[in-house]
């Protein structure tokens, strides 16, 4: 075990506190400008809101249409581009209004800009003391992305803090501490799991002896429900259905499990371990009640098949791979075909097609370097980690690249968000919009 690797376990160890308590507003810049009003020749393209990890179906699909297939040689219309200081959150866009988070020194940030022009609408600053060993080559996060429901958005933030802001004016409604005070289990690098909304309630991961995961009210962020006693890892939960029953997916530190998104209660468990709790990727559901995960640091890749009996479930492993390792990013199902990147952190990345069913890998490509993906109008909008925004038509034969730009600088890792036409995407230090239609 490295020196490194040994600061990263003692740091863990020792805890990364936030400054503030519980149910209390923390100190908060917040502009006075009123919410823009947006003249009626310059509205947004119409399209399907983004108002949560994901997208709005939570697996990075969308209904949009009109996207081109090739751009001029500068690549497509950039409509406005904006500093952005350090962190990996993606825009969680709904209305005229685009919400994200970014880090300073010693502060973390919720902000909302319009979404027309990039102009901030207004910001919440809140104070850490939370810093990840590999903030000097990879940055401090803040990683989630906000959840937008009804009047109020959602954050979780590097240091555990789960709060509720009114969306129009950014003023705290709520807080829960999940490692300060709901004594969660920590993770090294910070935590990094974007919440989900279920009914009246937000649910998050929080990890530890009856906290696995958690459910809040969202008018008071009161506890619904909090159960089983398995350790957090970096992943975000996942909302399934499988032959009528619905479920929470949730990728833990050792196990994936299903649990009722009602109750809590676990429905079924499936080993699966990475090394120091480095799972990352959001698991991936199939038809046929198929559900992939995959993760670095020797967990490798695999696919449960979940079946109902009654109330209760089944899970019954179909493959397993260890040659297969999504370090983080997103998967993209197309119909029996998942496309991702495999490596990159022990191995050179390496993007890659496989059969959901099997576990085939129909072909691998080196020529991109890590991606994420959005699906739409037919076409597979990838960012890779440099900063090269495609469009690309992939297959089970091959990856063709139709339109090709490089508008982002290195450690693009964030995945796009798309509404209409507008694609919004992010590097370490660069918000920018641009228009695909």
């Amino acid at each position: 075990m490295t020196r490194r690797t040994l600061l990263q376990l003692a740091a863990a160890a020792s805890g990364y506190a936030q400054t503030t308590k519980q149910n209390v507003r923390p100190t908060a810049v917040a502009s006075k400008t009123a919410p823009p009003k947006t003249p009626a020749a310059a509205r947004l393209p119409a399209g399907v809101p983004w108002t949560q990890w994901g997208g709005p179906h939570r697996n990075f699909q969308t209904e949009a249409a009109g996207i081109k297939d090739q751009w001029p040689a500068g690549g497509p219309k950039v409509v406005w581009k904006r500093p952005l200081s350090d962190g990996y959150s993606s825009a969680a866009v709904e209305g005229n209004f685009l919400y994200t988070m970014y880090g300073r020194p010693r502060e973390e940030i919720v902000i909302a800009c319009d979404a027309l022009t990039g102009k901030t609408v207004w910001e919440r600053a809140t104070p850490i003391s939370f810093v990840s060993d590999a903030a000097q080559d990879m940055g401090n996060g803040p990683y989630t992305t906000p959840l937008i429901v009804g009047d109020h958005v959602f954050t979780t933030g590097v240091g555990g803090r789960l709060q509720c802001l009114d969306k129009k004016t950014g003023e705290v409604q709520w807080t829960q501490q999940l490692w300060d005070d709901l004594r969660g289990s920590r993770v090294m690098y910070g935590y990094s799991a974007s919440p989900m909304a279920y009914g009246d309630t937000v649910i998050v991961p929080v990890g530890g002896r009856g906290k696995a995961l958690m459910a809040f009210r969202q008018a008071d962020g009161k506890v619904a429900w909090s159960r089983n006693d398995f350790p957090l890892c970096y992943s975000s939960p996942l909302l399934i259905n499988v032959d009528g029953l619905e479920q929470v997916a949730m990728l833990m530190d050792g196990d994936v499990i299903g649990v009722n998104p009602q109750t809590g209660e676990l429905l079924w468990k499936s080993g699966f371990r990475a090394g120091y709790s480095i799972a990352v990727a959001t698991p991936v559901f199939a038809p046929g009640n198929l559900l992939f995960v995959s993760a670095e640091y020797d967990a490798g890749a695999k696919v449960i098949q979940l079946a109902r009996k009654g109330q209760g479930m089944t899970a019954t492993e179909v493959w397993s791979s260890n040659k297969l390792r999504l370090h983080h990013g997103n998967a993209m199902l197309i119909g029996d075909a998942l496309y991702f990147t495999s490596g990159g952190k022990f191995s050179a990345p390496i993007l890659t097609s496989i059969d959901i069913r099997t576990g085939k890998v129909h072909w691998q490509e080196r020529a991109v370097p890590k991606a994420t993906f959005v699906w739409a109008d037919q076409k597979l909008i990838t960012l890779d980690g440099d900063g090269n925004l495609m469009i690309a038509h992939p297959s089970p034969q091959a990856f063709v690249v139709s339109a090709k730009a490089e508008l982002l600088t290195h450690i693009s890792w964030s995945p796009p968000t798309l509404v209409g036409t507008r694609l919004y995407m992010r590097d370490r230090r660069n918000l920018i919009a641009v228009d695909l239609g």
